[in-house]
């Protein structure tokens, strides 16, 4: 069984060259200027949060006793990136996966970033719960980051008529339809949120 510095520098690798195979990709087939295929890159909840593993997990492999590798090393912050990443898993195997179906690289690509990785985040966060436990108002903190991300994307949308995601289209489903799915998105942010927290308080106890 890999360590878990292993752990963490196997996702940090799968994820890095993921995030780099897809930009390669998307470039490859894009028909529009480098600036705005750049833009719309990085305008994916996926591409954003397998980033932020990426960073995190080189960050606890390569800068341990660096502010960002102590940073990235709490149990807090192992926590709230993988709620982030989970949602990501959720969202595409639940909602999305069946509205197009990629082939070859691209499908292996898409299964790291929206499967694998995943997966593998949270058999890291699973073997890393441990105290001080982390308390329940965490979660109000954690809501920010795809708070500002919705907030970034209906004003790039209404900017740039660019949605990245079916389900925040306004201008196919409507600002109305788009809020009240936000809202559906945000309670799963918080029950998963809350449900993690439970899950390390209790085994952090258990362990104790």
């Amino acid at each position: 069984m890999l360590s878990q510095k292993s752990l963490a520098a196997f996702i940090a690798l799968l994820s890095w060259g993921a995030i780099i195979a897809q930009f390669l990709i998307s470039i490859n087939n894009s028909t529009i200027s480098n600036l705005e295929l750049i833009i719309r890159f990085f305008s994916y909840f996926t591409i954003l949060t397998n980033l932020m593993v990426a960073i995190c997990c080189t960050s606890i492999v390569l800068l341990p006793n660096s502010a960002i590798g102590h940073f990235a090393a709490k149990p807090v912050a192992i926590t709230a990136l993988t709620l982030y990443i989970l949602i990501v898993g959720l969202i595409y195997n639940f909602v999305l996966r069946f509205l197009w179906h990629p082939a070859g690289i691209v499908r292996i690509i898409d299964e790291i970033l929206h499967l694998i990785i995943p997966m593998l985040v949270f058999i890291y966060w699973w073997r890393s719960i441990n105290k001080p436990l982390i308390q329940w108002r965490s979660i109000f903190s954690w809501l920010l980051y795809p708070m500002f991300y919705f907030l970034y994307t209906l004003w790039h949308g209404a900017s740039s008529g660019f949605y990245p995601y079916p389900f925040v289209d306004v201008s196919v489903l409507g600002i109305n339809r788009v809020l009240i799915n936000s809202l559906s998105l945000s309670l799963v942010f918080l029950l998963l949120g809350l449900l993690l927290i439970l899950i390390t308080r209790l085994i952090a106890k258990k362990r104790g």
